[in-house]
């Protein structure tokens, strides 16, 4: 038996051949391909090690049917098109860890058996991809944070030249090992020293967009009135020739307490708030993350001298000679929150 294909199936076969995720799938493709190039059944048998009836029958489906998916194992959806958009739907809403799971729920839902290759392949087959998900703090408001980002809008146009606008923080690394993802030669089980130590720094930072070299830090003995009414005098000195500061900062109950107000309004420092839960509107939330990636993640510090010394060389040296190169990833592009459910 041959198989005859004109030059654009043939081209159609090899390019599902390259895209498919099941083994079976491509033999038979494999098959009928060395078949319309004049490969004899035992030839095609032996290249493939399957048997010679194995592969008669591949082309026999092929030529009769244009067959090339296997029925067996799951690997054809056995679902119907209601069921398979009720999975859809449910999968949308339930993420599950394990295809194993999803094995379980279809039959014990549909009575439908498949199999943990099979049931993989279905996922692909209709958009599903294994990642990690999203957190998304469970209290936002999209509506007060669509506000709060048009009010910024209108302050940022407002603008007087002589103005200054920050926004600021405060961030507690500390001194335990932070473990995270990076390149590993395949095979190898790279290990890092830990360390549970529970030493921890409380930063107050403040940065001007698109002038992240000037970013001002300090730390404190803890976050307080005291420590926020300290930072404000430290800014103001900062920008002693800005008519007015405008101040971005979270509702924390410190910042809103009457001693940190009445000497904002003393200092000549307007202050807006944050919507609550909402460190996605607050780009020094950012600056946090590039620290980690420069000194704390993957790092291990035998002593809090040796922790405390890294924290402070990234923002006294590294920040200075990186800032130009975060403004297109610490700016005020905010990220738009959909709720979870």
């Amino acid at each position: 038996m041959k198989i005859i294909l004109n030059s654009t199936d043939k081209k159609a076969l090899e390019l599902r051949h390259s895209k498919t995720r099941d083994v079976r799938e491509s033999d038979r493709i494999k098959a009928v391909l060395l078949s319309s190039e004049g490969w004899s059944v035992s030839q095609i048998s032996q290249a493939l090690r399957k048997h010679e009836t194995t592969i008669l029958r591949h082309l026999t489906d092929f030529q009769k049917t244009q067959k090339l998916k296997p029925e067996n194992g799951g690997s054809q959806s056995h679902l119907n098109l209601e069921q398979t958009n009720e999975l859809i739907h449910h999968l949308l809403d339930v993420t599950y860890v394990h295809v194993h799971q999803i094995v379980a729920y279809v039959r014990s839902t549909y009575e439908i058996q498949y199999s943990v290759s099979g049931m993989t392949q279905w996922l692909h087959q209709n958009g599903f991809s294994y990642k990690q998900p999203k957190g998304v703090p469970h209290k936002f408001d999209p509506e007060k944070q669509a506000q709060f980002i048009e009010d910024y809008k209108r302050l940022k146009a407002e603008l007087a030249e002589d103005e200054t606008l920050l926004f600021i923080d405060a961030v507690h690394p500390t001194q335990a090992t932070k473990i995270t993802s990076g390149w590993i030669k395949t095979g190898v089980d790279k290990s890092i020293e830990t360390t549970g130590s529970r030493t921890r720094l409380n930063i107050i930072g403040a940065i001007r967009l698109g002038h992240l070299s000037e970013a001002v830090t300090d730390q404190y003995e803890t976050v307080n009135s005291a420590s926020i009414v300290d930072f404000f005098e430290q800014i103001k000195a900062r920008y002693a020739s800005s008519s007015c500061i405008n101040i971005i900062l979270d509702g924390a109950g410190y910042h809103r307490s009457d001693q940190v107000v009445n000497k904002a309004e003393e200092l000549n420092i307007k202050l807006h708030y944050l919507p609550p839960y909402s460190p996605n509107l607050n780009p020094i939330e950012r600056l946090w993350k590039v620290m980690n990636e420069q000194v704390r993640n993957n790092q291990y510090f035998a002593t809090a001298k040796a922790f405390r010394h890294q924290i402070k060389y990234f923002f006294d040296d590294i920040l200075p000679e990186i800032a130009a190169s975060l403004d297109d990833r610490i700016n005020d592009n905010f990220q738009v929150l959909n709720p979870a459910s």
